[in-house]
């Protein structure tokens, strides 16, 4: 206990990254992903064929190697930016695919007389998506969505291994330091994950309720 409170600045930097880098992982891979839905439900083939081609690849790769090639290879390309940016280049491409696969779930729930009432009234695709289907499988996508989002924490993680020190990487910090209390680090670390990831759990159960209850 000792430890934490003697080097609580620390826990707090490495708590405050792990939140900026799920926040703007979530905030991109998020739209990305319901754009990713839309495409997989296209009329358009070349749309179909493109976003699953990309979910079906990105969803059989591990997270390390998305993190190996955003890290190193996208350096060899050109693109420059922080450690820092390459990791949340990562968690989006990465994760878009998950976040897509819980709206195309959503889509998939909506009953198809919606989608058909909506075009025997004139409304082209773009809008009876807009207007029927999208607020519909939102609504009851966000459980899931929730989850990803919970994954997306957790596994912010392996940024550690490429240079953000994050909360992971703050418990090898202490480590290293603290060689003598390695298990008062390991225990605080995984308490700041509980306390960021079960108050997520908590509100995919109140929203599942809700969804339930309007149904």
């Amino acid at each position: 206990m000792n430890v934490f409170l003697d080097n609580i600045g620390v826990f707090r930097d490495g708590v405050l990254v792990t939140l900026a880098l799920a926040a703007a992982s979530t905030a991109v891979a998020l739209p990305l992903g319901v754009l990713l839905a839309v495409m997989r439900v296209s009329p358009v083939e070349g749309f179909r064929t493109v976003g699953t081609v990309y979910v079906g690849i990105v969803r059989n790769i591990p997270l390390t190697v998305v993190f190996f090639f955003s890290a190193f290879v996208l350096p060899q390309l050109g693109v420059r930016f922080s450690y820092f940016g390459f990791a949340v280049i990562a968690l989006v491409a990465y994760y878009a695919s998950f976040f897509c696969e819980a709206v195309r779930s959503g889509i998939n729930a909506v009953p198809v007389g919606q989608a058909e009432a909506a075009r025997s009234i004139g409304l082209p695709f773009h809008e009876c998506l807009r207007f029927v289907i999208l607020p519909q499988a939102l609504r009851s996508s966000i459980p899931p969505m929730v989850n990803v989002m919970i994954a997306l924490v957790k596994n912010t993680a392996v940024a550690s291994a490429f240079g953000v020190t994050e909360s992971l990487g703050t418990m090898e910090l202490l480590a290293n330091r603290e060689s003598t209390a390695v298990l008062s680090v390991l225990i605080a670390t995984g308490l700041v994950y509980l306390a960021i990831t079960i108050p997520l759990g908590l509100l995919t159960t109140h929203i599942e309720r809700k969804v339930a209850f309007s149904r």
